[in-house]
């Protein structure tokens, strides 16, 4: 029966791509609005052939221009946030390297970061605030790398440049960065706890097809999706204190799915 239903979701997969990534690909050619919309739509019905079940918890911000700066945890995370909202997102180089994520990261017109290289950087900055002046939601993940699930990591304020470099291009000269938490919470019904979180953690020393395998064979997986207050970015707002409350933010709302309760 896991096999069939394997079979069914990677069928249904397949399909859908065929039809939706030449799509995706002519919009990006011709830069067409469309293109910020197609992948939600493929990413939910991923999301539904994994058994992926989502819940979203709080709203996202209306106003805009708007950075989600989220905790990160696994590949998961990239199909479940962009089920959930339009979003791109910011990475490091190396992922546009990486089999089969790569791709799909360029056909969301993901952001790719060269952090050794200045003059890049400044470039890729400036892309994701033009971006963000143009009505995108660009998703952030400050810690930088993945973690087991379990925790948020230390936050790189240095990360958050790209809000401030978005300021002068902001039409009320301020930038609105949301903390978001995703939680992966249960699996077949059951509360995960920090036995069963490998399953959906990927910290970069796992190796990608056997963690796939498990998350194909599993089939039923809950996540929340926890949108926090968000922060007002200005001219002259301390970029450290703004990570801070960021980090703290997602911390809170972590463990409120997790452990049911919050951090001080």
């Amino acid at each position: 029966m896991t096999r069939l239903r394997i079979g069914c979701a990677l069928v249904v997969i397949g399909i859908v791509s065929m039809v939706m990534l030449p799509m995706q690909i002519v919009c990006l050619r011709f830069d067409w609005k469309l293109r910020r919309y197609l992948p939600r739509y493929w990413h939910r019905i991923v999301c539904y052939c994994l058994g992926v079940r989502i819940h979203v918890v709080g709203t996202m911000e209306t106003s805009r221009p708007l950075m989600l700066a989220s905790n990160h945890s696994s590949w998961l995370d990239i199909l479940v946030l962009s089920a959930v909202a339009d979003v791109s997102f910011i990475a490091k180089s190396e992922v546009r390297d990486w089999p089969i994520f790569g791709l799909f990261a360029q056909w969301q017109k993901s952001v790719f970061v060269e952090r050794e290289q200045k003059r890049k950087t400044g470039e890729q900055v400036n892309e994701i605030a033009d971006r963000m002046a143009d009505g995108e939601i660009m998703v952030l993940f400050p810690e930088g790398t993945t973690s087991d699930g379990n925790r948020l990591l230390e936050v790189k304020s240095s990360l958050f440049g790209a809000a401030a470099a978005a300021l002068p291009k902001a039409p009320d000269a301020v930038v609105h960065v949301q903390p978001v938490a995703v939680a992966y919470t249960r699996v077949h019904g059951t509360p995960m706890g920090r036995y069963y979180r490998p399953l959906t953690a990927w910290p970069g020393d796992i190796e990608l097809v056997p963690h796939l395998k498990g998350i194909f064979q599993c089939g039923a997986i809950d996540v929340d999706v926890c949108f926090g207050e968000a922060v007002d970015y200005r001219a002259g707002t301390n970029r450290k204190e703004v990570s801070a409350t960021i980090a703290r933010r997602i911390r809170n709302m972590l463990a409120g799915r997790l452990l049911g309760r919050e951090i001080a």
